[in-house]
């Protein structure tokens, strides 16, 4: 048994200091330095630990724009076999629905796909949508929230889905989509000879005219979420008091202006 297993990450930003497009509302990504989605790591971990016991291959696929890249080659020096960009102008602007359409696309374009894994959701956006997009458009089982996740053969995992109040085990048939959480493992660290290997792989970059998508569906157009505006929160001064005196009698000072704030 050998698995072929797509991991979809993401590139997100490290600095506070963002930019919107005023026209469409979105962020602005060229340019603003990244670092891969921390929840993507633990779904490149699972797909590594799967290889490691089933053999197989490990592909990253990503959507963005060119300096993505670089996000890619920390995936291929975790010990990734293979990776893709999806980088186009005509893809710029895409909700997740649009940004799942293109990837179940890509998804389709490598064929034998067995497992698609994504983090359980990007901790820019917060939407936990694109990996149940995705499931959708390949027709395939979504299992997500995932905290264990375990191969049996070529046909059947079993996962344990960790819920708000409960514990979930599914037993499910491949091809699936599952969206992993950080309790599933411990992502690994690169090594000197993997960083080394992951700039002399090649990242194949696909745009709208190697995928079989419709113009309509991409991007912009379609992306039916709408921003109607964005605005950064007011930043509030506070003032400080300074308390005086010994360090008892600054305790229970602050002990009495705590009751008084209602805070004890």
């Amino acid at each position: 048994m050998s698995l072929k297993i797509v991991v979809c990450i993401k590139q997100v930003p490290v600095s506070n200091n963002l930019k919107i497009d005023p026209i469409t509302k979105n962020l602005i990504r060229s340019g603003e330095p990244g670092v891969m989605n921390p929840y993507d790591k633990n779904a490149i971990e699972a797909a590594l630990r799967l290889k490691d016991e089933w053999g197989g291959e490990v592909i990253l696929l990503s959507m963005g724009p060119p300096d993505f890249e670089m996000t890619l080659r920390q995936g291929l020096a975790m010990g990734c076999d293979d990776a893709v960009l999806l980088s186009s102008r005509k893809f710029g602007g895409a909700d997740t629905l649009a940004t799942g359409y293109v990837l179940s696309q890509a998804v389709k374009k490598l064929k034998n796909v067995d497992l698609v894994l994504f983090g359980r959701q990007s901790v820019d956006a917060d939407t936990s949508q694109v990996g149940p997009i995705v499931s959708e458009f390949l027709d395939w089982p979504q299992i997500t929230f995932v905290s264990e996740l375990h191969g049996h053969d070529k046909q059947v995992m079993t996962a344990t889905r960790l819920l708000e109040n409960m514990q979930q085990k599914i037993e499910f048939q491949l091809p699936a989509v599952v969206t992993v959480r950080s309790e599933l493992n411990e992502p690994r660290y690169p090594n000197p000879r993997n960083i080394q290997k992951s700039y002399q792989k090649n990242i194949r970059v696909w745009d709208e005219n190697n995928l079989a998508v419709d113009a309509e569906r991409i991007g912009l157009k379609g992306s039916p979420t709408v921003v109607r505006s964005v605005w950064a929160p007011e930043k509030e001064v506070k003032a400080t008091t300074f308390l005086e005196g010994t360090p008892d009698e600054a305790i229970r000072e602050l002990l009495i202006q705590m009751r008084a704030s209602n805070l004890l």
